[in-house]
């Protein structure tokens, strides 16, 4: 048996820096690893897929180079030499892992399954390792629903379709959240007839509707088909396609396609941990409970990333590292409450969102202001020829200070984060009435958006 000062379950976006970190304070660590270096962010989630968008959003614009006064000619996508790219970044960034485990002595890599024999100690094939400290960053996977048939068709799931190298004729799309609609668009632009289904009426359903149906309108702009409310019964093989029973609000219908992904959420890598021996508590889902500095009823065990729930995210897995170690190296008190989330939906035009829904801001019953506007309005969208989405803000009435915003533009994602800084601060929105901002850019918009609050 062998004893570390911190034993690392998983090598994502928490994982990966906290057990480096400790490392660099003096700690034996063991970090470990049943699949490549970097969890799914760097494996199967962002950098692969936003890779991929970007070879989608070069052919969109190619194929629409007239709309500029360009004449690009004929324009067709090599699925394999875009999967081959994919493939050297995605290898570049577990190379750079592997070599900051190389240059740490005191940090000891281990391969295989990890699994609880005990509260603090863990099996590792004939491995037995032995801690006090004991973080699980063992991330979620594709939930695949229960569907008559499902299993007897040769479904991808968002891993898999990063692999294809033959382009569907027709992808259908099971499930209109976030994962669905990244891809829906990025096999439409590579020129794949695309279908989703979803069974809400409304994609992005934790989204506010008029944002949510201003993305559709967009999508659909570009042939993308859109079946909601809809119940898949029933899933077939027939020749060479993929057969789908639907009933939706518009009846019974037979989908037909070359391919289907099944994008209908997440579950956590919690089912062979054994966390049961060490008397870890999970949610009904499955999810490991945690409290709001991420550790476990168990003392010495913490939880971090997408395995505790939550919003799933990289950017939030980092962050739960960030307060762990902060709690346990630098003897501070950092915690997950009142924490506003910024994210991202990569579609074109690009989701950014941060802290409370309008929706969500009504249910806890503030008072509110709200501001809107179509990106038509704004001077740099008009010049690119993209002034498809909207800026919105939500504002507690009482204090003026910005309780959430979405930005659906082009860099929709960068754009929301100045107003995550500034939610930050606690400072109300006025401030940024009276901001300088640079002309021509979408930023300005800014200045509309706050004279439109009310």
């Amino acid at each position: 048996m062998s004893k570390f000062d911190a034993i690392v379950i998983g090598s994502g976006q928490a994982g990966n820096p906290l057990s480096q970190k400790l490392a660099d304070q003096g700690w034996t660590v063991a970090l470990i690893e049943k699949e490549h270096l970097g969890g799914t962010c760097i494996n199967t989630g962002c950098t692969p897929t936003k890779t991929m968008v970007a070879s989608a959003q070069i052919a969109h614009y190619a194929r629409h180079a007239a709309t500029w006064g360009v004449h690009a000619g004929t324009v067709a996508v090599d699925l394999p030499m875009v999967v081959a790219r994919k493939d050297r970044i995605v290898q570049q960034y577990r190379s750079g892992q592997e070599r900051k485990i190389q240059e740490r002595k005191n940090l000891h890599l281990y391969r295989g399954q990890a699994r609880f024999i005990g509260p603090h100690k863990v099996r590792v094939g004939e491995e037995v390792l032995e801690s006090e400290h004991i973080f699980i960053d063992t991330g979620a996977r594709p939930d695949i629903p229960r569907l008559t048939g499902l299993d007897r068709v040769d479904y991808l799931t968002n891993e898999s379709i990063l692999e294809l190298r033959e382009l569907p004729e027709h992808l259908l799309v099971l499930g209109g959240g976030y994962v669905g609609l990244e891809f829906g668009q990025m096999f439409c632009r590579f020129g794949s007839q695309v279908t989703v289904i979803h069974r809400p009426s409304q994609i992005l359903p934790r989204e506010d509707s008029d944002v949510a149906l201003e993305l559709q309108r967009s999508l659909e702009s570009e042939g993308i088909r859109f079946v909601l409310g809809a119940n898949t019964n029933r899933a077939e093989k027939q020749n060479s396609q993929i057969v789908l029973t639907v009933e939706s609000r518009n009846g019974s219908e037979t989908l037909r396609g070359s391919h289907l992904l099944v994008a209908t959420g997440r579950r956590p890598n919690t089912d062979d941990l054994g966390l049961e021996t060490a008397g870890v508590q999970l949610t009904d889902k499955g999810f490991i409970r945690v409290n709001s500095k991420l550790e476990t009823n168990v003392p010495g065990i913490w939880a971090l990333g997408d395995v505790k729930g939550g919003p799933a995210f990289t950017h939030i897995s980092y962050n739960d590292f960030q307060i762990v170690h902060a709690n346990l190296v630098e003897g501070k008190n950092f915690t997950t409450e009142n924490r506003p989330v910024p994210y991202a939906v990569f579609t074109d035009p690009e989701l950014g969102r941060v802290g409370l829904t309008e929706n969500e801001a009504q249910k806890r019953a503030y008072k509110l202001k709200t501001g809107k506007i179509p990106m038509a309005w704004v001077a740099r969208a008009i010049e690119r020829d993209e002034t498809a989405g909207l800026m919105k803000l939500v504002v507690d009435a009482d204090t003026d200070r910005i309780l959430g915003a979405a930005i659906l533009c082009t860099a929709g994602g960068e754009l929301v984060q100045i107003l995550g800084a500034v939610m930050l601060t606690g400072a109300p929105y006025t401030v940024l009435k009276g901001a300088i901002y640079i002309h021509p850019t979408f930023a300005e918009g800014f200045w509309t958006l706050m004279e439109q609050v009310r």
